[in-house]
């Protein structure tokens, strides 16, 4: 397919009436939208309601050059709205899930899981080793140290659990057992 000036001329007349570049490609025929798009990139024809090249520059390429006119009008520019909209929030209040908020430092966190959603037995096995942890700071962590965090950490008496890790896993055999639970029994615990 071959753009005849026909062709081209229905191409721009359809283009400043607004049509897409799908409609004028099936309009032309033997033609693919794309194809439709680069023709008006080329002609100058592109972004109808933003800034660049429009309909009318690209009928001015088209005729012979005239005189220039002693003072040029300026163009108007098209009126944008911004990108993003800003979200007004809802009249009602509603909770927001602990995870998800923002909890400035040195504030009191919300309340942990809940100890019946972690057994019994992992609990105590817990509660033993973290008597015996070694209590080491950020900067002390290593890959063979248990990195499971304890405290505030806005506070000082944050610190890791420092004991020796599971073969492959982040945290002591105690903190594993906390942190990896079978899904079944997450399960059963929830019902």
């Amino acid at each position: 397919m071959s753009w005849t000036d026909e062709r081209v001329e229905l191409l721009k007349k359809m283009w400043g009436e607004g049509q897409s570049a799908s409609q004028i490609a099936k309009e032309l025929g033997g033609v693919t939208r794309n194809a439709v798009i680069g023709k008006v990139h080329r002609l100058g024809l592109s972004n109808r309601a933003g800034s660049g090249g429009s309909a009318t520059t690209a009928k001015a390429d088209a005729k012979p050059k005239a005189a220039p006119k002693a003072k040029a009008e300026p163009r108007p520019q098209p009126k944008t709205e911004p990108a993003v909209k800003p979200v007004t929030a809802p009249e009602t209040k509603t909770a927001v899930p602990a995870r998800k908020q923002i909890i400035p430092a040195g504030q009191p966190l919300p309340p942990q899981p809940s100890a019946n959603e972690i057994s019994p037995e992992a609990l105590a096995k817990v509660n033993e080793v973290e008597k015996k942890a070694k209590k080491i700071s950020l900067m002390e962590l290593t890959e063979r140290t248990c990195k499971w965090p304890v405290g505030d950490p806005a506070t000082d008496n944050f610190w890791f659990c420092g004991l020796p890790v599971q073969q492959g896993k982040p945290y002591c055999e105690a903190h594993v057992g906390v942190a990896f639970q079978p899904m079944s029994s997450r399960r059963d615990r929830r019902r």
